[in-house]
């Protein structure tokens, strides 16, 4: 995995002899601040591999970081000026931070690039959350829809993404942040895969213009299976294209296999939002 945050060759050629600690430490500081800079406001693309990277959010909220960290993944094959999908992926609670990438991998889609080497033929965009609240209304909403389809405008303006195979997934913390985004932003995604999370029985009527997989395992005493249950048959009665999948030996875990399956995937790229 490369790093968004390089230090500049002329810093080590120019002030490496004649520098001192001290001013070696400064240049490096000022080095490492200029570079950050950069990298909030392009992208750090290495075709094949997962980079590190920072977005600037647009006037953040009260409370809220002002960049988001977010692992970038693009296809071996990518070539700018050729339409490719993109998959916004959001993490669980477990893997908050405020710049751990280490932890961006542990689960999911990253994971699967990242250690075990896994290509998709699609851009996928994983931002990290920053820490919660210990509530549950805190958990739930950590999310935020603003913050998200800022990132999203950003990589669609930086990387050739074909906008009407934009795909979104999210695990536990990530799934609530699924379905919430996908409901108020439905235009904007041609499907969804939330994962062992949940939302409100009131946004039926806007998730049921968008294709929606969810999974859950039957056994999870962190969500119940009950919180996707209500959600599909919400969807169902409003009349969308939605299932559910329930893993009846499965926990709270119904990621490994769900992310495992090439067929998840497959069904994501099969789906297209019709011309605007």
């Amino acid at each position: 995995m490369r790093r968004g945050i390089l230090l500049a060759a002329a810093f080590f050629s120019g002030w490496m002899v004649s520098a001192g600690p001290s001013c070696l430490i400064a240049q490096a500081e000022q080095s490492n601040e200029t570079t950050q800079a950069q990298s909030e406001v392009a992208v750090n693309v290495s075709a094949g591999e997962q980079t590190e990277n920072f977005f600037a959010i647009p006037n953040p909220a009260e409370g809220r970081p002002e960049k988001l960290p977010y692992l970038l993944y693009t296809p071996k094959d990518y070539v700018a000026g050729q339409e490719v999908p993109v998959l916004l992926f959001l993490h669980g609670l477990g893997e908050s931070g405020d710049g751990d990438f280490g932890k961006l991998s542990i689960h999911g889609p990253p994971k699967r690039i990242a250690k075990e080497g896994q290509s998709f033929p699609f851009v996928v965009v994983a931002p990290q959350s920053p820490k919660p609240g210990n509530s549950r209304e805190e958990i739930v909403e950590s999310w935020r829809a603003s913050e998200l389809m800022s990132l999203l405008d950003h990589i669609e303006q930086h990387l050739t993404i074909d906008q009407s195979r934009v795909y979104l997934s999210g695990l536990s913390m990530g799934g609530f942040g699924s379905w919430r985004l996908a409901a108020k932003h439905p235009e904007r995604f041609a499907a969804v895969v939330p994962v062992c999370g949940g939302g409100k029985v009131e946004w039926a009527e806007s998730l049921a213009t968008v294709p929606i997989w969810a999974f859950h395992g039957l056994k999870d005493n962190v969500v119940k299976v009950e919180e996707s249950e209500e959600m599909v048959r919400a969807i169902q009665r409003a009349g969308g294209d939605v299932k559910l999948t329930i893993y009846p030996d499965a926990g709270h875990d119904s990621w490994t296999e769900t992310f495992a399956n090439p067929e998840v995937y497959a069904w994501l790229l099969r789906h297209q939002r019709p011309a605007q």
